[in-house]
């Protein structure tokens, strides 16, 4: 049986080198070595049996990893969700298929990996679908330069994905830009500068504030009139009630001022309100 734990554990190291130095030192399990831990996981629970098969794949992941640092993420952290997929791989891996396990990981390592780069590559997600993913980690690789894409790649690389043409230009210009930040940094001028500073403000459009100066205009004129309209009493009770700068009056006040019973002071403010609404709206 190999001794594959016999190294010092990775994840003691200092450094993503001495991480890689040490995974490639980790002796490879032979095919009977493997059946055989796998059928402990898989019949007993065997947990040691699983930490060696992880272990023993290590380099695996790291070699995975590599071929995707052209996304601008760090190598370790692409690594760590290799190990992610890996782990998921061992905990699913079937001894009696005659699959050899390295075989089995690679898909459940670059589907961690590719989970992680998508999550991470842009503030704003740029591939949900899964025609998009697929463009998204071959546009790269079948692009001749790093110039744009004219008329016939574009056919040949659609051609070649099974995606549309217009579906390439689209993912070409998401891969193409960059995250903007909204607002400016402490510099002043990039403060100035900021899209943020050029984002509209709805209220300060100038005819949406022609609009809102002339109805404020319109509604004083027409609350001027329908008030003028009530007899003394009803008005007084109207502005005491609702227009006063201060706290308005109760109904108890105004009944007791008037000497009527709140029930009534109740009753001549909803008939004076009623008139005033159908003067607003007829106006």
């Amino acid at each position: 049986m190999s001794q594959a734990l016999s190294f010092p554990l990775p994840s003691a190291v200092g450094s993503i080198d001495q991480y890689i130095q040490a995974v490639n030192r980790i002796p490879l399990l032979t095919e009977r070595e493997e059946v055989d831990l796998a059928t402990r996981l898989r019949d007993e629970g065997d947990v040691e049996a699983a930490r060696k098969l992880v272990m023993s794949h290590l380099r695996l992941v790291v070699a995975i990893a590599r071929g995707y640092l052209g996304y601008g993420l760090p190598h370790a952290d692409l690594i760590q969700e290799g190990n992610i997929g890996l782990m998921k791989a061992v905990k699913r891996f079937d001894p009696t298929r005659g699959v050899r396990l390295v075989s089995f990981a690679m898909h459940w390592i670059k589907a961690e990996i590719h989970e992680y780069i998508l999550k991470n590559w842009r503030l704003v997600k740029i591939a949900t679908t899964k025609a998009q993913r697929k463009l998204f980690f071959n546009l790269r690789g079948l692009k001749q330069d790093t110039g744009a894409l004219n008329r016939d790649q574009v056919q040949s690389i659609a051609l070649q994905l099974g995606v549309k043409p217009e579906e390439v230009v689209e993912m070409e210009t998401r891969l193409s830009g960059r995250d903007i930040q909204l607002e400016g940094g402490s510099d002043d001028d990039d403060e100035r500068f900021a899209p943020i500073a050029y984002l509209p403000d709805p209220h300060a459009e100038p005819s949406e504030v022609l609009e809102q100066a002339q109805l404020s205009r319109l509604q004083d004129e027409g609350l001027s009139e329908a008030l003028a309209s009530l007899d003394d009493r009803s008005r007084n009770i109207v502005k005491r009630r609702w227009l006063a700068e201060g706290d308005s009056a109760t109904l108890h006040e105004l009944a007791a001022e008037y000497g009527v019973s709140a029930e009534r002071i109740r009753q001549i403010e909803a008939k004076a309100m009623q008139k005033m609404r159908g003067l607003l709206v007829a106006a």
